[in-house]
């Protein structure tokens, strides 16, 4: 987003849009026979997730058979060994023969489909169904393939490079897994793939899903347009919504954390609505879901019901998200285009953390830290003892600084020493610093000054009992970008 003409102030942020491996027994399994990403993976995962409600095979009878089966596992050698838990791949296509002409038009789903992929996700269910790890793979990842047959043409190829998203074209769900495999060293066991139709159908059953925003989303591409505040997202909306790209100058990074925050929101809905605990809803919401879905032959009511019988306690704050970490983009390859390429020692982390059936990240749930707009090291504080309590200044630029704000280290009295409640002073034009600030400080209150300039001022009142830990709503790739569920929701 566009900053303020400046030259030497300082950059206005809110201008801007291991322990050895466990041998790893399974038993014999049976012959096994494309945000755009969310709007068609996060209704598998849903799937996954309301399988908690543990109801028996008399309610799920017959939903084998409203599920399309592909074989993406045949003649399949020299894969990578099996882990603990279970993991899916999860990918997405734009098909929309279920939609009806009317719901084309009004949510903006013109055009012929590709019958394409665009980012594919691993979801990792833990070994004691605990948690859920879920792993975006960008559709514009450098990929290399193994040795294949393209599935239209017949010809026979030889490994090559490619976007990760056309292994899809060239050789289907096997090339996908193949190359997946490849790329990542962890076995699939379970591949789901899933369209818009299925999306909105599993949003509508459920009853809509809640997602907040503190700024106005409007993206005449896919026909957004959302107020800031909270608001419960219907089918269609849905969709709007995570198909967004151009509300903050088409960056995808941006659009990737729009949609973890809505897979959040609805595993939110799903484990506190009721709906786990009423099996005729439950089975409404697996039909609706798997009417769209097509799987391997191994996935299915049984799997359901495992998973049911263990996730009773599954939760938001049970699920974590993350993108592979990429280095600089923009890696042009002859023929191709421009790649993004992963970051070799980062992506090892995490794709060892699934393989090892860990979390992705080490971050403990108590007292997690709250999402802000913009990270506190690039916003300047100024603070300000506005009572008669000595050294409180000295506290709070202390409390500060060790949060992460960037203090001036050299806390001043304010001009009067009577405030009874914390002030957050600020220019209009760095509001969204002010927000992230007044976030660290509960029940401070947010002043305007115009003409303050990019440094914030805290005013401490008699209030004042502690700062509270804040972190960036994207913390970079020294963090490898996890986020847990109960992070990213409305609450």
């Amino acid at each position: 987003m566009p900053t303020p003409p400046r030259s030497p102030r300082p950059r206005n942020p809110d201008r801007r849009p291991a322990r050895p491996a466990r041998p790893a027994p399974r038993p014999p399994a049976p012959p096994r026979r494309r945000p755009r990403w969310v709007m068609r993976t996060v209704t598998a995962l849903s799937v996954v997730v309301l399988a908690s409600a543990g109801i028996g095979h008399a309610v799920l009878s017959g939903l084998d058979d409203d599920i399309a089966r592909v074989d993406p596992f045949r003649d399949m050698k020299n894969r990578p060994r099996a882990g603990h838990g279970m993991n899916i791949l999860l990918v997405g296509t734009d098909g929309r023969d279920n939609i009806g002409k009317a719901e084309r038009e009004k949510y903006r789903l013109g055009g012929a489909p590709c019958h394409c992929t665009d980012t594919i996700m691993i979801v990792h269910i833990s070994e004691d169904r605990d948690r859920a790890s879920v792993v975006s793979l960008p559709r514009d990842s450098y990929a290399l393939t193994p040795p294949h047959t393209d599935r239209v043409s017949g010809q026979q190829h030889k490994g090559h490079p490619l976007k990760l998203n056309a292994a899809y074209a060239e050789g289907g769900p096997q090339l996908t897994v193949r190359t997946v495999e490849k790329m990542t060293r962890v076995k699939i066991d379970h591949y789901l793939e899933v369209d818009f139709a299925s999306f909105m159908k599993t949003v509508d059953v459920v009853g809509g899903v809640e997602i907040c925003t503190d700024q106005r989303l409007k993206d005449s591409h896919s026909g957004l347009d959302l107020a800031p505040g909270r608001h419960t997202l219907k089918g269609g909306e849905a969709l709007q919504y995570v198909r967004a790209r151009y509300v903050d100058g088409g960056s995808d990074l941006s659009r990737m954390r729009r949609q973890q925050h809505f897979l959040a929101a609805l595993v939110e809905r799903a484990t506190s609505s009721g709906i786990l605990l009423n099996p005729m809803r439950f089975r409404d919401v697996t039909r609706a879901v798997l009417g769209s879905v097509r799987a391997d032959e191994g996935f299915g009511t049984g799997e359901l019901l495992d998973l049911g019988r263990a996730m009773r306690n599954f939760s938001p704050s049970s699920s974590e998200f993350t993108t592979v970490p990429v280095v600089t983009p923009g890696h042009v390859v002859k023929g191709i285009g421009s790649t993004l390429k992963w970051d070799a020692e980062k992506s090892e982390h995490i794709f060892d953390a699934l393989r090892r059936d860990e979390p992705l990240s080490t971050r403990p749930s108590a007292g997690a830290a709250l999402r802000v707009p913009v990270d506190p090291k690039q916003i300047r504080v100024q603070v300000e003892n506005g009572t008669r309590t000595a050294g409180l200044g000295r506290r709070v630029d202390a409390a500060l600084a060790a949060t992460g704000f960037a203090t001036t280290k050299a806390p001043v009295n304010a001009a009067r020493q009577d405030h009874g409640r914390t002030v957050v002073a600020y220019d209009p034009r760095w509001d969204r610093s002010a927000r992230s600030l007044a976030a660290a400080l509960p029940g401070s209150e947010l002043r305007a000054v115009k003409g303050q300039g990019p440094t914030l001022k805290v005013i401490a009142g008699t209030d004042f009992e502690k700062v509270r830990k804040v972190r960036p709503e994207d913390p970079g790739q020294g963090e490898l970008g996890v986020v847990r569920g109960d992070e990213v929701n409305c609450g």
